[in-house]
């Protein structure tokens, strides 16, 4: 049984870690509530673009793709995959549910485009280091990296990141790109999900939508098509890394909140071996004193 003195340590040391992940499970609290407000005040104007260009695709005709260069569909040589992940760690498995996610869809699409043709190439853009470390320790080929985006990135932010995947498929170094990210459910659930993001899907309508109201487009509903479809692509990357921030920082206070729980009862049963140490040790001495005085 370990000594008195050094379970005391091993209490203070412990009671300090708990000190640390308490704060810590307080301010991923107030930033989760402030993240969780951000999703779902983007999430209404993302619903009604989508819907929006689900009119305007349906308006413009069938044909639509071949004349807007992020529609165009073409044999699948190389993949790319654009991978949102958390810039800091102490979140549970929320970076590695994402990394499995990016790595499991990759092969899939993969040997489904195999089927096809050639087996194709894979090619990744991280964004957020615990991301960026994977795919690098996994020695996959990285274009680009984007860290350090903040608790409150801008459209900006996320238009940088679409430009890097608008880029490469329009000049040809990927002919499609899916988006994988970690999407907010609720407080206790982060699903990981990966959507295609080019070439871009119009969305569908649901069934009685599409004729319930009748809009007139000026110039032209292909035009406006056309000119929204990169902020479309912008929005949803946008939508992305909202809802992966929202993911994190609801990760991390649940985890911070389990290592605290740990903690307080580490601490109580060290307290209690420290208890019985102490009072085996005090009944020793008091055998010792009893069998002296007995020996004189």
């Amino acid at each position: 049984m370990p000594s008195v003195l050094e379970l005391r340590r091993r209490i203070r040391s412990v009671t300090n870690t708990a000190k640390i992940t308490k704060a810590m499970q307080m301010v991923a609290s107030s930033k989760m509530r402030r993240a969780q407000e951000r999703v779902q005040q983007s999430r209404p104007y993302s619903e009604q673009l989508r819907a929006l260009v689900s009119r305007l695709a349906n308006a413009a005709g069938e044909d639509i793709g071949e004349g807007v260069a992020l529609l165009r569909q073409r044999p699948v040589r190389n993949i790319g995959f654009i991978v949102m992940t958390p810039d800091r760690g102490l979140c549970g498995a929320l970076p590695s549910n994402i990394n499995r996610k990016a790595m499991s869809t990759a092969l899939e699409q993969q040997n489904s485009f195999a089927q096809q043709g050639p087996r194709p190439g894979i090619n990744f853009v991280a964004v957020g280091r615990r991301g960026r470390d994977f795919i690098v320790r996994t020695q996959q080929h990285l274009i680009a990296e984007f860290t350090n985006y903040g608790d409150r990135p801008s459209i900006t932010d996320a238009s940088a990141i679409a430009e890097v995947a608008v880029d490469a498929f329009l000049k040809g170094e990927v002919d499609v790109v899916y988006l994988v990210y970690a999407k907010f459910i609720n407080t206790v659930t982060q699903q990981p999900v990966a959507v295609q993001l080019l070439p871009v899907q119009p969305p569908t309508e649901e069934q009685g939508e599409q004729q319930k109201t009748e809009y007139i487009y000026e110039p032209d509903a292909r035009s406006i098509f056309e000119a929204l479809i990169p902020r479309y692509v912008d929005v949803l990357v946008y939508q992305a890394l909202l809802e992966t921030i929202a993911s994190f920082f609801s990760a991390q206070m649940v985890a911070m909140k389990n290592a605290s729980d740990n903690a307080n009862e580490l601490i109580q049963d060290l307290t209690l071996t420290m208890n019985k140490a102490r009072q085996a040790s005090i009944t020793t001495q008091i055998l010792e004193v009893v069998a002296g005085s007995g020996a004189l």
